[in-house]
């Protein structure tokens, strides 16, 4: 797996949640994280929000973001545990219409090898919706840098081989009505 070279990057819109009860603008720590890491890779940063720990605003967030046509992904932090309060992955599969297993075993791998056990209390979670990407990485800024640094930038990188998400975006409503926008 490495980055073909011969192929142009194309940069990905990506909308970033911040889900957190106690964190505001000011003091969100998490979410600055993947604007920059996102930024830096050379993506567009096309949405930023923050939102308490509350299903329906999860999801309202998330519908809004869906229905946007120049919003193809959609990263979350925050909300992943196993507390009451925790119910980002509870919101983000109730708007899948496909979810992608393998990234929240991939994340839990990687983590597993910085924080051992305590990495089964995250619920990171990864599905499709209206041809938008929707990630859920837990809340701190470490979970952040490991789920962009080490499956992210690669997967929304065109160039990066074998395969990837980004060359799937414009497959992902086949056979369905093509969003207007």
């Amino acid at each position: 797996m490495a980055v073909d070279e011969s192929r142009a990057f194309k940069p990905v819109n990506i909308a970033v949640l911040t889900v957190s009860d106690t964190r505001g603008e000011a003091d969100d720590r998490s979410g600055p994280v993947l604007v920059e890491r996102l930024q830096a890779a050379g993506h567009h940063l096309a949405g930023r929000a923050i939102v308490t720990d509350d299903a329906e605003k999860i999801v309202e967030q998330l519908e809004k973001w869906i229905a946007d046509p120049k919003i193809e992904v959609v990263i979350a932090t925050g909300g992943t545990g196993v507390t009451g309060r925790d119910v980002t992955p509870e919101a983000f599969e109730s708007v899948y219409e496909k979810k992608i297993d393998g990234f929240g075993e991939m994340f839990r791998f990687i983590s597993f090898q910085k924080i051992g056990t305590s990495t089964i209390q995250s619920r990171a979670t990864a599905g499709v919706s209206n041809g938008t990407y929707l990630f859920a990485l837990p809340g701190s800024p470490g979970a952040c840098r490991d789920g962009w640094d080490e499956i992210l930038k690669h997967q929304l990188d065109i160039r990066f081989r074998p395969c990837n998400f980004a060359e799937l975006l414009p497959r992902l409503n086949e056979g369905k009505m093509p969003r207007s926008g």
